[in-house]
């Protein structure tokens, strides 16, 4: 038999005697079956519907190819399948997975594919809140900002007695000459300071902010507006706001005293506060020299600045000796002495906000935050938005279809992986499209439990 010459052929190492090759042929075909899945969870909480809510269109109807809807859905469940980049679309524009999670099997025009291109999407990209002659596609922040909280608040069927807010800054490293760029001495490079607010894994708030500023500025105003929005719905929780040392700043406390919100912030140290645990550090320097293991001490006073604050507040102290040296740390808090003891105030409470940290890294790291390379500050706020959305879906996903599978405390990334990234054969016929998966699927379980969680749900 004469073999298969063709510069399209990848070949490989043959197995028994049979030659191994590779080709983009196999027709209609996709490699994201698993995002059915993203269209249910979608469907679940009417994401991308509330979502293109918050963008006019003021082009001709007549004129228009790609609506406003299937534009935002396209970018979003783009980038939750590890497409970041808008170039990428100008192949799966032709996807049939994209076509049946957009709604839109067939083009109206011969000359045009069912999904929009790269181009397309840009100007979506390049919105504005007020139109232009060539960006006829306007938003508004407002309702776009507020509809976070609302699927926060959508979440949950009764209200919560209780919700911690955690707030972070973090690096966007921007490699061109974006608007607002400016050298952050901490991070040692050129970037943003996006602000994130967080309650668990819920994302409240994801703002753009140029890194010539205080990590704290603009967290009353975010605050202000989160806390309005989530005492409107429910009206007897009760908040507390929890972050670094970088946001233990005496307006943002005098806010939170004025306005019922408690607060436990890290305590930047100085000789000032280690001096008034030197005996605990002491008691702890000398077990830490018995056991020859880490000990630590806890004090809890009352505290006040020689000039930045404006009155006395709660601190815990933790006086720890570890590794042959003094590590004492600091947290300023309204929350009383009655309700929770220092070590429990400090260890358990305090220290779980590290948890944040990784909600921030599957935003940043696994949806593309951090694609910020538009050139003004207004577009790459624009994308931050789309990615948190992006973030948004995932977690329903896994909030709501895989809550009792082995995937329910898996990152964005691992669930992109597992579950999404699924090869099949497309085959459509007059009455059905068909999308035959790989029966050798490891994960079928977890597929089938997330299916007829999601689409209980749905119906």
């Amino acid at each position: 038999m004469q073999t298969e010459c063709s510069a399209d052929l990848f070949g490989f190492v043959a197995v028994e005697g049979h030659a191994v090759v590779g080709a983009f042929d196999g027709g209609k075909m996709t490699s994201d079956a698993g995002a059915l899945l993203l269209g249910a969870s979608d469907r679940a909480i009417g994401l991308i519907a509330r979502f293109a809510g918050c963008f006019t269109d003021h082009r001709s109807p007549d004129l228009i190819e790609h609506r406003v809807p299937t534009l935002v859905g396209q970018r979003v469940f783009g980038m939750a399948l590890g497409y970041e980049d808008l170039i990428d679309h100008d192949e799966l524009r032709h996807d049939p997975v994209m076509a049946i999670l957009a709604g839109k099997l067939e083009a109206k025009r011969s000359d045009c594919a069912p999904l929009a291109g790269k181009s397309t999407l840009n100007r979506l990209e390049l919105s504005r809140p007020e139109p232009t002659r060539y960006h006829k596609i306007s938003y508004d922040a407002a309702m776009i900002e507020g509809l976070f909280v609302d699927l926060f608040l959508d979440a949950h069927t009764a209200p919560l007695a209780q919700i911690i807010l955690d707030l972070d800054a973090t690096d966007d490293p921007l490699h061109g000459h974006q608007e607002g760029r400016f050298f952050h001495g901490y991070y040692d490079n050129y970037c943003y300071l996006p602000l994130y607010i967080f309650c668990g894994r819920h994302l409240l708030a994801a703002k753009l902010r140029p890194a010539n500023i205080d990590g704290s500025a603009g967290a009353i105003e975010e605050v202000a507006r989160i806390v309005a929005r989530v005492r409107q719905r429910w009206p007897a929780v009760r908040i507390l706001l929890r972050a670094d040392s970088g946001f233990a700043r005496d307006d943002l406390m005098a806010w939170c005293e004025n306005n019922g919100v408690d607060f436990l912030f890290g305590l930047a140290r100085n000789r000032r506060l280690v001096a008034q645990i030197e005996v605990e550090l002491a008691e702890a320097a000398e077990l830490s020299g018995r056991t020859g293991k880490p000990a630590r001490r806890f004090k809890d006073f009352t505290w006040s600045t020689r000039d930045s604050w404006s009155g006395e507040r709660r601190v815990v102290a933790k006086a720890e000796w570890t590794g042959g040296d003094a590590n004492p740390r600091f947290v300023v808090t309204s929350l009383t002495r009655a309700e929770h003891q220092a070590r429990h105030l400090y260890e358990k409470i305090y220290c779980a906000r590290g948890e944040m940290e990784n909600r921030i890294k599957e935003c940043q790291l696994d949806l593309y935050a951090d694609r910020t390379s538009a050139k003004t500050m207004r577009a790459n706020q624009l994308r931050l938005w789309f990615a948190s959305v992006a973030y948004v879906l995932l977690c329903a996903l896994r909030r709501i279809g895989l809550a009792h599978t082995q995937f329910a405390k898996a990152t964005c990334g691992t669930i992109r992986l597992k579950l999404l990234k699924i090869g099949a054969l497309v085959r459509t016929s007059v009455r059905r499209i068909k999308l035959a998966m790989p029966s050798a699927f490891p994960y079928q379980a977890e597929y089938r439990a997330a299916h007829a969680a999601l689409t209980t749900i749905s119906n």
